[in-house]
């Protein structure tokens, strides 16, 4: 679940008007946890320590821990890198960047969550593994639910189709479309463009979404 600042109101929101000023960011967020290491501030982060995971890790697997295109499974001390074949693969790489999450390129939209790959420099390295420099990977579930898909409730990124709420200090909360959770929606974003102006004449609350078309048109539902 992402909570994230309303970018301005027409007409139906004087409050979350006034408070305009606070915005809301595009991407890098873990389901139901605001913030984390190298992020915005949003849903979909996890950490992910390197020093143990790629450690323990199999040879075979490739040069660069959890690479595109492979997999991970989540555990009681967190994610470890698997075959993408294995009963324990719970969610494959769509992207992987290096750096911190903040300051490198968005996750792909539909995103389900960010690990945080921790900087690992061994000063031997006996197993073969190489050094892990800090990093992030954009996860994609092998199963269903996908909150990162649109109206999905959670992921790092707000996207066309998602639905929010008010928070009442100025802000707003990503939210599933369907109320699944108890929590009820009140406006979705219904468009991407790039100003303001190119939104509808019903839309009545402006999200910042990022990316080329950084501006999020949202009715009320």
């Amino acid at each position: 679940m992402r909570e994230r600042g309303a970018a301005g109101v027409r007409r139906a929101l004087p409050v979350l008007g006034a408070l305009g000023a606070v915005l809301l960011t595009g991407c890098q967020g873990v389901p139901g946890q605001d913030g984390g290491d190298g992020g915005d501030g949003g849903g979909g982060e996890r950490p992910v320590s390197a020093a143990t995971s790629a450690g323990a890790r199999p040879s075979g697997y490739g040069a660069v821990f959890l690479a595109v295109g492979e997999c991970a499974s989540s555990g009681t001390v967190g994610f470890t890198e698997v075959p993408c074949d294995s009963e324990r693969a719970a969610a494959r790489v769509v992207a992987r960047e290096d750096g911190r999450a903040r300051d490198g390129p968005p996750c792909p939209a539909t995103t389900d969550f960010v690990l945080h790959i921790s900087e690992r420099r061994p000063s031997a390295d006996e197993d073969g593994d190489g050094n892990v420099p800090r990093g992030y990977a954009c996860m994609r579930g092998l199963r269903p639910p996908h909150p990162g898909d649109p109206g999905g409730g959670g992921g790092p990124r707000t996207v066309v189709g998602d639905c929010v709420r008010e928070t009442g200090d100025g802000k707003v909360r990503e939210t599933a479309c369907d109320a699944e959770g108890g929590e009820e929606p009140r406006y979705r974003v219904v468009r991407a463009v790039a100003e303001r102006a190119d939104c509808p004449a019903a839309t009545v609350l402006y999200v910042r979404l990022g990316g080329e078309l950084p501006v999020g048109c949202a009715r009320p539902l």
